[in-house]
């Protein structure tokens, strides 16, 4: 349907390149989603760093989960302010966050959105990349989907693997301070547990979890993306002719 001249070639590359760009992002994307909306996230925060947060806000678990739940209703809601409302020590408070909290909430729920938008514009060019590329070149386009997915994968597989061994080898701390330097144009996220009930709600173990959690759902998905083109090119390829097949087709083909 379409010729192969220097001006096709260069947009088959660009719209590839554009490819395996887009699946780390959108697999980052789509797993920061998935966790940060997770129920089991907030429980399995209180349970497991329970002294911690006792430690400087004396809150029972269900007030904690209800906390968990409004941030994430929050993070999907049209209201502009974050309100937590729990109750601790038998009193009820409206909103247990301070002004820098609500504002630091704030700038945290733009970066969320943001990272909504990046996985939907992401997965919408995946998609159109997929059905284009299927509906120009039919059967023709699988082996090359097949190459650009085993490479989106590899290079996801690579950066995920490094991102995890450099959390798990103690570069987490710079990481996660480089994330907020660049993330933040104010100092709203310097917060102190003892006076800030949001980093009391949420030790900085909490987040090591919660990476690990996405680096490691980021690092399986991108391993499948590379077997899955692997293992169906070895099922489906043609079969290869033994030293023996071949002279014997070659002596068919002289009588």
């Amino acid at each position: 349907m379409f010729t192969d001249n220097k001006i096709t070639q260069i947009g088959k590359v660009l719209a590839a390149a554009l490819f395996v760009l887009f699946v780390p992002l959108f697999l980052i994307a789509v797993n920061v989603r998935w966790v940060i909306n997770a129920p089991a996230l907030y429980s399995y925060a209180f349970d497991n760093y329970e002294r911690q947060i006792r430690r400087y806000l004396d809150v029972d678990r269900d007030e904690y989960i209800s906390g968990g739940r409004q941030i994430r209703d929050y993070f999907n809601n049209g209201e502009e302010f974050l309100s937590m409302d729990i109750t601790i020590r038998g009193t009820r408070y409206p909103n247990i966050f301070n002004e820098t909290e609500v504002i630091h909430m704030f700038d945290v729920k733009r970066l969320v959105r943001g990272v909504y938008r990046l996985s939907e514009i992401a997965g919408a060019y995946l998609l159109g990349f997929v059905l284009v590329g299927f509906y120009i070149w039919r059967r023709e386009f699988l082996a090359r989907l097949g190459r650009t997915v085993l490479l989106s994968g590899a290079a996801t597989l690579g950066l995920g693997l490094l991102v995890g061994i450099g959390s798990l080898a103690g570069g987490f701390d710079r990481m996660f301070l480089l994330f907020h330097e660049i993330s933040f144009t104010n100092d709203f996220w310097q917060l102190n547990p003892s006076r800030d009930a949001l980093i009391a709600m949420f030790p900085q173990g909490v987040f090591f979890d919660a990476t690990i959690l996405i680096v490691g759902s980021i690092v399986v998905q991108a391993a499948l993306l590379v077997a899955v083109p692997i293992a169906l090119n070895r099922l489906y390829r043609p079969k290869q002719l033994t030293r023996a097949e071949r002279r014997t087709a070659q002596a068919s083909l002289k009588t």
